[in-house]
């Protein structure tokens, strides 16, 4: 099987857990800090994982940068997940938030120069009426 494939599956299942669990703990804690303690936990994990995995420590400041920005993403992603599973339902706001690769897609194409074929248009307007049936 094509590891990009075995690794898709193993982020569609961390992050069933991260929300189901996420919501749990924004239900008996304020979301807010249900969000930091999750990323604080994530953040100790990813880094003992890159300190001894064979993952280069060497960075350039485009990477610097980028994955600050990306980091600062996340944690505005983390916390409106964690606060929106708190006052709603968690199907609602996982199925909405799953949508982020159309956010990425319209930023690849705009940003950073990717192209868009006619039948990856019709796969996300497929993907929006799937969002609207699943959330009637």
């Amino acid at each position: 099987m094509n590891s990009a494939i075995v690794f898709g599956f193993g982020t569609m299942i961390a992050w069933g857990f991260w929300i189901t669990f996420g919501e749990v703990a924004s239900n008996s804690i304020d979301p807010v800090t249900a969000a930091a303690i999750s990323y604080v936990a994530a953040a100790v994990i990813t880094t003992a994982y890159a300190l001894f995995s064979d993952a280069s420590l060497a960075v350039t400041n485009r990477g610097l940068l980028f994955a600050t920005v990306s980091g600062i993403a996340a944690a505005v992603g983390v916390v409106s997940t964690f606060i929106g599973v708190s006052i709603g339902s968690t199907a609602v706001v996982s199925t909405i938030g799953g949508m982020y690769f159309v956010t990425a897609t319209i930023i690849g194409v705009i940003a950073l120069g990717d192209s868009l074929s006619i039948t990856q248009v019709a796969g996300i307007g497929l993907v929006i009426v799937a969002l609207v049936l699943i959330n009637l």
